[in-house]
């Protein structure tokens, strides 16, 4: 176990507590008062002190303490659990999580729903970058259309909440499929761009088509209903009230607690589905065409509809995820689907691993529960969980959960 020389690692260490000093000192070491300012460097200084400590400890730390040899190859296996066992576990699992809308408050039960929203484009977009490695940063533009498809679909069709999840999902993935034409010869850096572009042109036209989005003052979205019941005090789209037929005291998180517990289910049905999909033919084919696309043509694999079949899958989760989020709100508009959403949902998936379903869904819960978890820390919590992050991507470059690929043995060894 080699261990660095003390003043190579205090060297490095006040290097790092320099940057550190350099980052943080006009965040939190300049307070405005109005066209003036005022110094406070208390703050920053602490910081910077704590990074040298932290950078210093690490330094003397054996080097294979901090990067342990990891085994990425694993010996194929049968399933542990049969089908029935894991329904059983599933649901299980599911009563004990829906078990939580009877005592979190409403904040914190729209917070859920936020969480599993995005588990849901973090799943959706795992199929794109993960399985087929195809990097889209226009992940957003499809997560718009299933918000607005119900929007829209309920404002000029009178959809409902159920059937526009269906067809949320079809629209989601026929957008996906017109995206994946044009970019069937281009990779990476440039396959990137276009995306890029797509999303953009979707959240622009959006907001420049007036007479039909409503441009930025956005559309409303009604909340749902089953079987004719309205978890809201007064009705407002024919039903009855949930709380009078079962004789209760009305709340207003009931609406909430509605829709986490569909999200719920509907999170748990594309978990399932994904993890199928990823040990079928066509899950196989998605990572043929990520590890090398010439190997995948000249074994005879239709490149063309691998790439289409993970545009569309991954643009119809994001379109499911729409709907819950219009739902949700009551209403959407352009502002909600910048740029930053899909760099966040990006953000899931690199941290979660690139093709791990369950890191994934790690990283999704992570980054949208730590701000909030964070709020006391107002001042402090953005660089918290930047560094957190950045702790996250030295220690675990692969992801939470780092994707390992099986091998099989030859005969006597």
């Amino acid at each position: 176990m080699s261990r660095r020389p003390v003043s190579r690692t205090m060297l490095l260490s006040l290097f790092a507590a320099l940057i550190t000093l350099i980052l943080t000192g006009p965040l939190s070491g300049l307070v405005l008062n109005g066209y003036d300012f005022t110094t406070r460097f208390a703050a920053p200084l602490q910081i910077a002190a704590m990074v040298l400590i932290l950078r210093f400890i690490a330094g003397l730390l054996p080097a294979s303490w901090l990067a342990p040899k990891q085994k990425h190859e694993v010996e194929p296996r049968a399933p542990r659990f049969k089908t029935y066992q894991l329904v059983l576990g599933g649901l299980v699992l599911y009563l004990a999580l829906a078990s939580l809308v009877l005592f979190a408050s409403k904040y914190w039960l729209a917070v859920g729903i936020m969480a599993l929203i995005y588990v849901l484009l973090g799943l959706g977009l795992n199929v794109v970058v993960g399985f087929a490695g195809l990097l889209d940063l226009g992940f957003v533009g499809f997560y718009a259309v299933g918000a607005y498809g119900y929007a829209l679909g309920h404002q000029y069709l009178g959809l409902g909440f159920w059937a526009a999840i269906p067809l949320a999902a079809l629209l989601a993935g026929m957008f996906g499929m017109i995206l994946g034409f044009p970019v069937l010869r281009m990779h990476g850096d440039y396959l990137a761009i276009v995306t890029l572009g797509f999303g953009e042109i979707i959240r622009l036209v959006l907001n420049n088509w007036m007479a039909f989005t409503g441009g930025p003052n956005g559309v409303d979205a009604p909340a749902p209903t089953f079987f004719g019941w309205e978890f809201k005090a007064n009705v407002t789209q024919g039903g009855v009230p949930f709380h009078e037929v079962w004789g209760l005291e009305y709340s207003s998180g009931m609406l909430d607690a509605f829709i986490f517990l569909v999200l719920l289910a509907v999170v748990g049905l594309t978990l399932y589905a994904v993890s199928r999909l990823r040990g079928m033919p066509i899950g196989r084919a998605w990572e043929a065409l990520r590890e090398d696309e010439i190997a995948c043509r000249s074994l005879g694999l239709n490149h063309v509809w691998t790439k289409l079949s993970a545009f569309a899958m991954g643009a119809s989760i994001g379109g499911v995820a729409g709907v819950f989020f219009a739902a949700s709100q009551g209403f959407v508009s352009p502002i909600s689907f910048s740029f930053f959403e899909s760099a966040l949902v990006l953000a899931i998936v690199v941290l979660g691993g690139l093709g791990s379903v369950y890191g994934v869904i790690l990283a999704a819960l992570f980054l949208t529960l730590m701000p909030e978890v964070l709020r006391e820390f107002a001042d402090y919590r953005i660089l918290i969980f930047g560094f957190a992050m950045v702790l996250i991507m030295i220690w675990r470059p692969r992801g939470i959960i780092q994707q390992r690929r099986p091998f099989f043995k030859r005969a006597g060894s």
